[in-house]
């Protein structure tokens, strides 16, 4: 029922709030929609998410550490002020930046330190950055985070975005809790371990399920079921 669905003509462009939608989810999001009545009616009233890659490496993780706590608009700012005086972004380069640049770039001090003990960390081999496609999820966290600045939610964004892994679910981010609640009509806003009990039914497509809960957190058309 739900497969036909997402059954779309690749030859059509179709776009969500002006990018193109990520294709790669029309299977795994079938598929929860046929075990889940709540994402199947999310789905068909919001569509399926659009396209979103992280880069690897330092890049990346640079990126989401910037990201924490400010809007979209202020990251992308404080990025583009950043590649204006370091092209190319590595961990070399970024400490060679001086605190004045940093901050004419917009980055606090707390993620000035942040930036750079990762940038440290990474040159002395304590974080093996080439090393986490072997690992498995949980260890790929955990070893992401014992930086300074990397949390549990750094490294599942990470390990979503940039690795791609499938079955991720950063179950602290208050927008997927708030997604959850609205998707589920909850009483309340579930906690992270309340969001991780109800998306252990997701497996293994918690990724897939992360990324249409960002969706839909932004569209206007998710129901109060």
């Amino acid at each position: 029922m739900f497969r036909a669905f997402f059954s779309v003509d690749s030859s059509l462009l179709l776009l969500v709030m002006g990018k193109p939608i990520d294709q790669t989810l029309a299977e795994p999001l079938a598929i929860l929609s046929e075990r889940d009545p709540d994402i199947a009616q999310a789905v068909a009233a919001c569509g399926l998410p659009p396209r979103r890659r992280g880069p690897l490496g330092f890049p990346g993780l640079l990126r989401i550490i910037v990201s924490q706590q400010v809007s979209t608009a202020s990251a992308a700012a404080i990025l583009r002020k950043l590649r204006e005086v370091l092209p190319r972004t590595t961990p070399q380069g970024f400490l060679s930046l001086s605190d004045a640049e940093l901050q004419t770039a917009g980055f606090s001090r707390a993620k000035m330190h942040y930036c750079r003990a990762l940038a440290d960390d990474i040159l002395a081999g304590y974080i093996r950055l080439y090393d986490l496609h072997e690992m498995a999820d949980d260890e790929a966290i955990g070893h992401l985070s014992t930086a300074q600045g990397i949390g549990r939610w750094t490294a599942e964004i990470y390990l979503l975005f940039s690795l791609r892994r499938p079955d991720i679910m950063p179950a602290g981010d208050l927008a997927l809790q708030t997604a959850a609640k609205r998707m589920k009509a909850l009483e309340a806003r579930p906690n992270e371990k309340a969001l991780r009990a109800i998306a252990d039914t997701w497996r293994p497509y918690r990724s897939a399920a992360a990324r249409f809960l960002w969706h839909a957190y932004r569209h206007p058309g998710l129901p109060e079921i």
